[in-house]
């Protein structure tokens, strides 16, 4: 290149440079001329131009019955606003214009005066706030939470019924609970806090991972006055939990109780019905008395005491004990011990270490020489206390851990299944050095335990033991969740699981299963037995403690326990229940016997399946008998019914001789005097129940026939 090209080149790239230079200069000035001047214009844009994620909720699943009813479910309730600041207040003629209308439609949604709303709606549009702006921007119109079909009522209103960032009416959307069946199972299924839409107690909590689903994102993009959505991860919503609650059998159950509750002037009542086999909890029933303001008593569910109320059995506890002898099979006295065993039980009153043990017809005299049989068939506290003592008074330890062995003190581990749940509290006694049982063991210990005394153990523990007798000695956990289901499938299941193969020997759990029919058949639980199938079951009458206070502090109270299960020679269902009241009169068997007994002859009703034929009395005609008339409708469903015609007046009369049509309806009755020639007239309604132109008489010529009907 040419030293001449070379000075034309120079000036290029200066020139270049200058202009680059002058281009910087420029971008620099007018970003600082952003910064300063153009500061506030583009602060106000950046306000209306908002990017952030929001979490979007997932529905929560619902909680079904056995046969899929719904218990619990969710459904969208709405809180509804106003933003005073919307597009449409920028010029309040609008709104001015509408203000009265919107009022008058909203006095008649909800319990408020148009007046009063509008009151509340200027207060919101005057409302003065932190950065000087006047007219609040989420102003609530009602207080409350209100359903869908009002808040589509309200949506409708003048108004209102403009675009959103229009009109500013606004909403944010809660997932409400709810309970089809309402206080049905209450406690059991469980609840939610409102506000916060979180769960507190029974299967709600303690499958809320479950049930309450993934929340996803969605970014949220304001352009001006407008948001739009833009999903990021979607929600996914919780699985549905299908429970072993049967609908009927619950609320079978929970009438059952609160109808005995009333009448004994009860404080608490509590009944489980579980099915045999598997351990299925069909009902759970947990009622407490309470009083409204003006003191009438009432009853809720408020506590799941049949899971959490441990207290001392009394003696439904018997059957425990003698199992325990029968299974160690120890003798006692130098006798095997066994059903004929004869305990002498006196007059009902026996001196016991100090202490007095009394049967309940003490001041009747007693019962006498009796055997173990009879000694639970008529609950001798004499007669177990006596065997219990004898047998492993030197042993007690023996004894404790036999109450283990068959099942009555066992932790159900309902805790994660049942939040609240608590194991039973059975003492193990513990021997010094010098052999002697520790301070905490009396002598008088092991013979009140024996009959259900110095024991904590709440029902649901009681019933699991008696259903394993039931059961043949196979122990099974009590089941509340058979399946979790999503869109229709099944995603996990909770089979019926077992606790003890065997809780006895068969020998002994077929003794106990003799004994305990013919309490009920021949004892004291008579009022809980049907005279359609066969029950088996013990009573249970107990004293409550009151504390440091004792047994007797003022008024006593009474624990009043049923439990057993039916059919006894197929058994279906265990069933436990037990009341709680102050006084007497108080039986175990005479008032939750009586509640068992409703119970189970309820479900057995629900299972019957009869022939037609089995619903014909004596008195009944099963095909039935037509009357001689216009016979053309009773052919037609007879043909249908597949039943082969008898007509009652077969023989056709003569065309001139009266037919008799008493007996017959009106229509049948009418053609057949009519087609003989006959003018017929009507007095009353119904069947035919004299005829005025008597049978058998020959018809002339425009005769009258007058029919009473009743």
């Amino acid at each position: 290149m040419s030293k001449f090209d070379n000075d034309k080149v120079i000036p290029r790239y200066m020139a270049v440079s200058i202009i680059l230079t002058l281009i910087g200069f420029a971008i620099i000035g007018k970003a600082f001329y952003t910064m300063t001047a153009k500061k506030q214009y583009w602060t106000e844009v950046a306000d209306r131009l908002k990017r952030d994620s929001v979490s979007v909720k997932p529905n929560r699943g619902n909680i079904l019955s056995c046969d899929g009813q719904l218990m619990a479910t969710s459904i969208p309730e709405y809180k509804i606003f106003i933003d005073f600041q919307a597009a449409a207040f920028e010029d309040d003629s609008l709104w001015d214009e509408k203000v009265d209308s919107v009022c008058e439609g909203l006095s008649h949604i909800f319990p408020y005066t148009a007046h009063e709303f509008k009151v509340l709606l200027e207060k919101g549009k005057k409302k003065v706030n932190s950065n000087g702006t006047v007219g609040a921007r989420h102003w609530p119109i009602y207080p409350r939470r209100i359903d869908y079909n009002t808040y589509v009522e309200v949506k409708s209103l003048p108004f209102f019924n403009m675009p959103k960032y229009k009109s500013g009416f606004h909403e944010e959307v809660f997932n409400a609970r709810r309970r089809p069946f309402t206080t049905l199972a209450q406690r059991t299924i469980g609840g939610l806090y409102g506000a916060k839409d979180s769960a507190y107690f029974g299967l709600e909590l303690a499958y809320d991972s479950i049930l309450r689903g993934t929340p996803g994102i969605t970014g949220r993009r304001k352009v001006l006055n407008k948001y739009m959505n833009i999903p990021v991860t979607l929600p996914i919503d919780g699985g549905d939990i299908v429970t072993t609650i049967d609908v009927n059998m619950q609320d079978l159950a929970e009438r059952a109780l609160l109808d005995e509750l009333k009448l004994v002037n009860g404080e608490m009542g509590v009944a489980i019905l579980m099915e045999v086999a598997t351990g299925d909890v069909k009902a759970i029933v947990n009622m407490q008395r309470y009083h409204d303001s003006e003191g009438n008593p009432y009853y809720a569910e408020t506590v799941n005491s049949a899971i959490s109320y441990r207290c001392e059995p009394g003696s439904v506890f018997k059957v425990a004990s003698f199992l325990v002898a029968l299974d160690d099979e120890l003798p006692i006295g130098g006798h095997k011990i066994d059903t004929s065993y004869v305990i002498h039980t006196g007059g009902g009153v026996m001196p016991m270490y100090g202490r007095e043990m009394k049967d309940h017809n003490w001041r009747r005299g007693g019962y006498g020489d009796i055997n173990m049989a009879r000694t639970l068939e008529v609950s001798s506290n004499i007669g177990v206390s006596h065997v219990i003592d004898k047998i492993y008074h030197d042993q007690a330890e023996r004894y404790v851990k036999g109450l283990h062995r068959i099942g009555i003190a066992e932790d159900l581990k309902l805790q994660n299944i049942l939040p609240g749940y608590r194991p039973p509290l059975i003492r193990m006694p513990k021997r010094k050095k010098n052999g002697h049982y520790d301070d905490n063991w009396y002598a008088t210990t092991l013979p009140w335990m024996s009959i259900g005394y110095e024991t904590q153990i709440a029902p649901i523990n009681t019933v699991t033991f008696y259903n394993a007798i039931a059961n043949n000695g196979k122990m099974m956990r009590p089941r509340f969740v058979k399946k979790v289901v999503k869109n229709g499938e099944v995603i996990r299941e909770f089979p019926p699981e077992v606790i003890k193969e065997r809780i006895a020997k068969p020998k002994a759990v077929k003794t106990m299963q003799t004994i305990l029919e013919h309490v009920v058949s021949q004892g004291l639980g008579r009022k809980a037995g049907s005279r359609l199938f066969k029950v088996a079951g013990k009573t249970g009458t107990a004293q409550v403690s009151q504390g440091k206070a004792g047994y007797k502090s003022g008024t006593v109270q009474y624990w009043l326990s049923f439990a057993g299960y039916f059919p006894a020679d197929n058994p279906r269902y265990s069933c436990i229940v037990c009341l709680k009241k102050s006084g007497l009169p108080a039986s175990g068997g005479g008032m939750s016997g009586v509640v068992f007994h409703h119970i189970a002859e309820g479900v057995m009703a629900r299972n019957l399946k009869m022939s037609v034929e089995d619903a014909r009395d004596e008195h009944s005609v099963f095909i039935p008998e037509v009357k001689d008339g216009n016979s053309k409708d009773a052919n037609y469903v007879l043909n249908k019914l597949g039943i082969r015609k008898r007509m009652a007046n077969d023989v056709k009369t003569k065309q001139d001789i009266t037919p008799n049509v008493v007996g017959m309806g009106a229509k049948d009755a009418v053609y057949l005097l009519e087609s003989h020639g006959l003018r017929v007239k009507l007095v009353g309604r119904g069947k035919v129940k004299k005829q005025s132109y008597p049978a058998g008489k020959a018809i002339t010529e425009n005769s009258v026939c007058i029919l009473t009907l009743e």
